[in-house]
Formats: C-alpha cells, structure tokens, sequence
C-alpha cells in the first residue's frame, strides 16, 4: 500500500485519574535536517503510526564504550509520560488573533511553526505561564522576542496585540508540554538507566522532537485497548497518576527514544546481553508488552526484514506478530506499545517503534545498538 507517511500526535493530554488515550508518534520524529538526510527518508512510502513508548538505555559510563556486551533488564511495561518543554514551542501561526480579525502579530515579524519563544522583553519564557506574565507586562508598544529557530536565536520585534478583556497576545497556538504513557525498553541494572519509546516525544503539530526542559514517569497500568483495524491504528488507555507515583526522570527526548534514570527500577526478568546490529536477523523473536493491567508478558514476533545502508537511517527492522492471542485482543501492533523490547536468540535486540497503518499485524523496530549509541551520545554531551 503506497502512501505517504502519516503524522499524528506523540501523546494525549488528559486529566488526573481519568482514562487517557495514547497517540502515535511521527514515524518522522526528528529535528529539523538538512535537505540531503531528509531524501534518504522520503522513499518511505508506507503509512506509518507511530506507537508511543518508552525507551533509555546507557549502562557503561561514557568512557567505557562497548568494550563487552552490556547486559540489559528488557522490560515492557507502560509508564505515565509527562515532559515539559525547554521554552514554549509556536505549533501554529494563524492569520488572524482569537478574534477572528484582528491580524497576527507574530504572523506579521515572521514567527514560524516551530519556534521555541525563549523570551518577551526582559522576561525569560521557559513555559506556558512565564509567557502570560511576560504578555502581562507589555505596555502596548513594540516589544523584542526572542526565539530559538533550528538552534539559532532569532530576534523578531512586534506589537502584541490588545484584547478586549485587556490582555495581550501573540496571535501564536503554542505547547510547553506534553502528557502520555507509553512502554520503557529496558533497565540498566547497575545503574538505573533505562531508555523507553525508541523514538522522540514530539510536537503533533509541527513533527518537531519537543527541547526537554524537565519530565518524570510514573507507574500507570493499562485500563482498555482499541483494537487496531486496517486504516485506523488501535491504542492503549491507561489511568494518569500525572504528579503521584514518580519513579523516574527523564533527562533526554531524542530520535531513538527518551533516557532517563529509574529511582528503583523493578526488575521482574534476569538481565540479557545487548544484541550487536551484526547479530540481528530475520527468523522468530518475542517482544514484551503491557496491553492489560500492569502484567507483563511474552509475544511470538517475526522479525520479516532487517534494514540496512541509508534504509536504516529511520528503521531497523520489519516486524510481523505471530502470536494469536496478542492479534486477538489488540489486532497486532497498536498506539502504546512503542518501546516494547525485542528479544531474539537470548539476547535484547531492539524495541518496537511503528505500526504500519494499513496492516496492523506489522510495524517498524529500532535496534537497541541505535538505542544505546544515542544514550552514551546525550551522556558524553551532558558531559562536555
């Protein structure tokens, strides 16, 4: 089925202890690239639906690169997501204000979708309510704002505008954050690293990885699944515990997942060499996934085609649900399972990363190598 990919939303917001619904992610979740990688990913011509999990995996300290196999606690169980931006990001520019007529502001200096506001005048913006009481502050003149723009900051001048209530606005729809579940990959049981997802937390709106400022997860367990149909992706509900039950932090949102440390990580499996992308193959493999509750269990998975040259840039492996019971209740690959470890020959070889929209039996892995050289790459940058 030839179609172009699809973007949806990397995780819904929703409200402390109500049900939540778990987006998919952009399968095209990166930064902003320049034009000569972006034509190595524009052959995908699948319909793709990213599955919203979790996913970290540093274990040795950056010095201590890949000299032995690491060996990892993979895991598979859903936890609550909640990541706040580094800044306020501009999803959309209307035309207009709120009102309908009054034309934007930011639309006319030249704010773009993507934009990371930074500051308003004097005020420093790193979230949604800094950026009311620096608007609070304006006197109706021409005001200096600041953002960050593929990195670089951008000086733009305007005027807000005045409402009517008194209050002014950009004429901008902006996020600090986003709320969601999704599965952690696995566990560095040594230190209590984990990686989670497999691919980046990002902007609905834009495709944009959203900058990290702060984030935490939390113990969450599965309450429902919609069944995933050819066309229409399932997913995975879960309860909010947003603010109680905190067992982790998140310390980085990038492509191959989110990293982060696990206060006390549960390790209900023995820990499992770390698979080298050498050693990945086509053949039988399991994946683990939480898709009732908070019991974890084993899948029979076929991994159909392993990636490589300038294919693997984006993806790893194709993958295939083989397992009866899991297509019986959940259709195959669904919204909430990104992350779920791979598991092939003893030995933990990537993490389930998309659906493919028009077969949900299908979908797309990352290789847990990909994983971990990302991880020492944010610890060896945290570093510097």
């Amino acid at each position: 089925m030839a179609a172009s990919p699809r973007r949806t939303s990397a995780a819904a917001t929703h409200e402390k202890g109500k049900q939540m619904e778990i987006t998919a992610a952009n399968p095209q979740h990166k930064r902003r690239q320049p034009a000569s990688y972006l034509n190595k990913i524009k052959p995908l011509a699948m319909v793709l639906a990213a599955v919203i999990a979790m996913a970290f995996a540093p274990n040795a300290a950056a010095a201590n690169l890949i000299d032995e196999p690491r060996t990892l606690v993979p895991m598979g169980n859903t936890v609550g997501i909640s990541l706040k931006a580094d800044g306020v990001m501009v999803v959309s520019v209307p035309d207009t204000c709120s009102d309908g007529k009054s034309p934007s502001p930011a639309k006319a200096a030249g704010m773009k979708p993507g934009d990371i506001i930074t500051r308003i005048g004097a005020s420093r913006v790193t979230s949604g309510d800094e950026l009311k009481r620096a608007l609070a502050a304006v006197d109706g003149t021409s005001v200096a704002v600041l953002v960050s723009r593929d990195g670089a900051a951008v000086q733009l001048n305007l005027t807000p505008h005045a409402q009517e209530n008194g209050n002014h606005t950009l004429g901008v729809m902006v996020r600090d954050g986003i709320n969601g579940i999704g599965t952690v990959t696995y566990v560095d049981p040594a230190s209590g690293e984990y990686g989670a997802l497999g691919h980046s937390v990002s902007d609905n709106e834009t495709g944009l990885i959203l900058p990290l400022r702060t984030g935490e997860i939390t113990k969450t367990s599965v309450t429902s699944v919609t069944k995933g149909q050819p066309g229409t992706p399932g997913q995975l509900r879960g309860i909010d515990n947003t603010g109680a039950d905190i067992i982790g932090s998140i310390t980085e949102n990038s492509e191959h997942g989110i990293f982060g440390v696990m206060a006390q990580p549960e390790a209900a499996r023995d820990a499992l060499p770390a698979a080298d992308d050498s050693e990945l193959h086509t053949g039988d493999a399991v994946i683990l996934s939480n898709v009732s509750g908070s019991e974890v269990r084993e899948y029979k998975i076929e991994i159909s085609r392993v990636y490589s040259g300038a294919e693997s840039d984006s993806r790893s492996m194709l993958v295939t649900v083989k397992d009866p019971e899991l297509i019986a209740q959940t259709g195959g690959i669904v919204q909430g399972m990104s992350g779920s470890p791979i598991i092939q020959d003893g030995k933990l070889v990537g993490a389930v990363t998309h659906v493919l929209i028009g077969n949900p039996e299908k979908g797309y892995g990352v290789s847990i190598s990909k994983m971990l050289d990302m991880a020492d790459d944010q610890k060896l940058n945290l570093a510097a």
